[in-house]
């Protein structure tokens, strides 16, 4: 049931990442700080409201394709399940449960854009903190309401999605900022940000399709096997998220800002700053993870039916993970100088 639950887990998150909170966001902050700048916050608001109307209407359509066609695309992601069999039916039951979890996520992706474009980082830097909290109250009631804790963890991934959508709604009308779906118009710059988006579509496609090819062969092995990737990946997202994905978030508004009012010394200083950071950071991090893995996981994870057996295959799958950390972590701040250069082509 916890592969299964993993499998259902990672489908939303591979689109959000590669389009929601990826290749969406890398476009469309930079094109909606420039619109602040030179358009004043009220073009910039209906600017906001259309590229909703866009993502609402899309992720919709695809998210109820993706819900007819559930078995097949498990077929497609975890081959290795045998088809009829427990983790096969689980995993599509339990998929069709938190597909629509990309909806919210994607919309609260927006706004988040829109937040940090001026400067309130705080608002969605705490909506992990939503989805964690939606689990763990799911997970205490799992015996009275729900079926099994996978099934529990499941609705808490979509409950998750529309509270964290709610959260920061509600914070952005009360700064300002409603922003709600209006009808779709094809606008300059909705044709702008569709073709700024196709590269980092590319880009982060590629990544997480990789992880998306170690789960298809570790659905071949053991029952389990995508459990260990998953302990091991959410340690590694600790000091990612932490790190890496918090100063490119920051960065990324600081830096098309900078470069929109043509401050090219204070983007620059603001890139390296923000390299120095990941550095300082990242390197340490990954240090302790390869030093510590196996008392890091069985600290977390070593009770009950969790093995000595299991702890040691996890922590070599976070040993392995945690080499490459400091090399992805700095990737993040380079895509994100890369792509503002690449969309302010005079500050190259």
């Amino acid at each position: 049931m916890a592969d299964a639950f993993f499998v259902a887990l990672k489908l939303p998150n591979l689109f959000r990442r590669i389009s929601a909170e990826g290749a969406f966001s890398v476009a469309f902050i930079p094109l909606f700080s420039e619109s602040i700048e030179k358009d004043g916050d009220k073009e910039s608001l209906r600017m906001a409201r259309n590229m909703m109307g866009y993502m609402f209407a899309f992720i919709t359509v695809f998210s109820v394709i993706a819900v007819i066609g559930m078995p097949y695309i498990i077929m497609a992601i975890a081959p290795g399940f045998d088809v009829g069999g427990e983790r096969y039916l689980a995993a599509t039951e339990l998929a069709r449960i938190t597909f629509p979890y990309l909806l919210f996520i994607s919309l609260s992706a927006l706004l988040g854009g829109v937040m940090n474009s001026v400067g309130r980082f705080s608002v969605y830097a705490f909506i992990p903190v939503l989805f964690n909290l939606c689990l763990i109250g799911v997970l205490l009631t799992h015996d009275m309401v729900w079926n099994t804790p996978a099934h529990a963890l499941a609705y808490g991934v979509a409950i998750a999605g529309i509270v964290q959508f709610a959260w920061i709604f509600v914070y952005a009308a009360r700064h300002g900022w409603l922003i709600y779906p209006t009808f779709p118009k094809l606008t300059p710059k909705v044709k702008k940000l569709f073709i700024l988006m196709l590269p980092g579509i590319l880009g982060a496609g590629v990544y997480h399709l990789n992880i998306f090819a170690d789960m298809v062969i570790a659905s071949f092995l053991d029952s389990g096997s995508i459990s260990y990737l998953y302990y091991a990946d959410r340690l590694q997202q600790l000091p990612l998220g932490v790190v890496g994905i918090a100063v490119g978030t920051a960065l990324l508004p600081l830096l098309s800002r900078s470069l929109v009012a043509k401050r090219y010394e204070e983007a620059n200083s603001s890139f390296n700053r923000a390299l120095e950071a990941c550095l300082l950071l990242a390197m340490p991090a990954a240090t302790a993870l390869i030093i510590a893995a196996k008392p890091i996981i069985m600290g977390l994870f070593n009770y009950g039916a969790f093995t000595s057996a299991d702890t040691s295959v996890t922590s070599l799958v976070l040993t392995c993970y945690a080499l490459g950390l400091p090399a992805y972590i700095v990737a993040k701040v380079f895509s994100i100088g890369l792509f503002c250069t690449a969309r302010y082509k005079n500050t190259c």
